[in-house]
Order: structure tokens, then sequence, then C-alpha cells
């Protein structure tokens, strides 16, 4: 594998992180929730790793030809997503004032864990790109080929996702009014992203 390689599946998975979705809402809401931004943040990285993992050992290949199981996996992410941005269309925004205890990090760490490692679109995401960057005639073998993409990607991740999360601490944090707004807008987003997986699972 190639620097210039490394590279290229740089620019394409940094363009798949700044875009803003599910994980972006994910840790704003950490971020508006006291001081959980790293827990929550180690916990979706977690599961973007398991993904790397699965589809470094060829688990990946077998699960997306079996549609039963990708099914349940995706059935299992829609829902907890949908519950999640019910949760936060009614947000209880912390104020600087505030004397009650944070959320416990660890609670946050599992909660995104269990978000992002049965997302079956971080899942497919991962099936379908790493494989592509890799080299049959590289002197690394392709599963650790792919685990060292998939770390490269977990970089682009850690990076963007503190800096959302610290940045609405920051900036929302002091501002309760503007803080529910963004959490009901991360709401919408992932009832959204929630339905469109299930209207997807109904309509195969």
């Amino acid at each position: 594998m190639t620097l210039s390689v490394l590279a290229a599946f740089w620019a394409v998975s940094f363009l798949f992180v700044i875009t803003p979705g599910a994980d972006w809402a994910y840790a704003i809401s950490a971020g508006l929730r006291g001081k959980v931004v790293v827990p929550a943040v180690s916990g979706l990285l977690l599961g973007h790793l398991l993904a790397t993992v699965i589809v470094a050992g060829g688990i990946g290949a077998l699960m997306a030809s079996n549609p039963m199981a990708l099914s349940v996996l995706t059935v299992a992410g829609a829902g907890y997503l949908l519950w999640l941005g019910i949760h936060l269309l009614h947000p209880a925004v912390p104020h600087a004032d505030d004397t009650r205890p944070a959320l416990s990090g660890t609670r946050w760490a599992l909660k995104e864990l269990c978000i992002s490692a049965p997302n079956p679109k971080v899942f497919l995401l991962f099936l379908a790109l790493l494989p592509q960057f890799t080299d049959a005639a590289a002197p690394w073998p392709i599963p650790l080929q792919i685990i060292a993409l998939g770390l490269v990607h977990a970089v682009s991740c850690a990076l963007i996702y503190l800096l959302v999360g610290f940045g609405s601490q920051a900036v929302l944090g002091a501002r309760p009014a503007a803080a529910r707004t963004v959490s009901r807008l991360s709401g919408a987003i992932m009832i959204l992203i929630a339905t469109l997986l299930l209207i997807g699972q109904l309509a195969a």
C-alpha cells in the first residue's frame, strides 16, 4: 500500500466524515449534555473499528449476502435511532448553573457503540469502500490493509466529531434556546434517517 493510495482513501473518507448526518447529531447531543463528548465519540469510533474488523475478517461479505441478517441489523439500528430522535425532540438542555450530575461517560460510550456498531450504512460503506483501496500485490495482507484504512478513517472521525462536540458545547452551552433548537434538529435528522431505513426494508 503506497502513500498515494492512503491519501486517495483519506480524501474520500474525509468527504463522508465532514458531511453532517447521524454521527454529527450524536456528537452535538453529547456536547449539549456536559462533559461526555470524549466518551460519546469513543463509542462511535469503537463501532466504526468493529465494522472494520468484521470486513477485514471476511465476515462482512457473508453477512452482506444474507438478507435476513442485514434486515435484522437494519431494523434494530433504525428502531434505536427512532427512539433517540423522539427523545431529542423534547430536550432537557442543561444550564450553566445546573447542579445536577452529568450523565455517565460510560453510559454515553455504550450508547454510541450500540448506535454505531449495528448501523448497516457504516457496515455497507466499509464493505464497499475499504476493499477498493487494497492491493493484492502489496507486502501487507489484504486484511491488514483494510484495518490500516479503517484506522485512517477513525482518525478523521475522531478529529471532526470532537470538534463538533466541543464546538456545540462552547457555542450552545450558554444559549439554552439555541441548544434546544439544535437538539430538536438533531432529533429530526435521526427520525428521518430511521424512517428511510425502515421504508427501505419494507420496499425490499
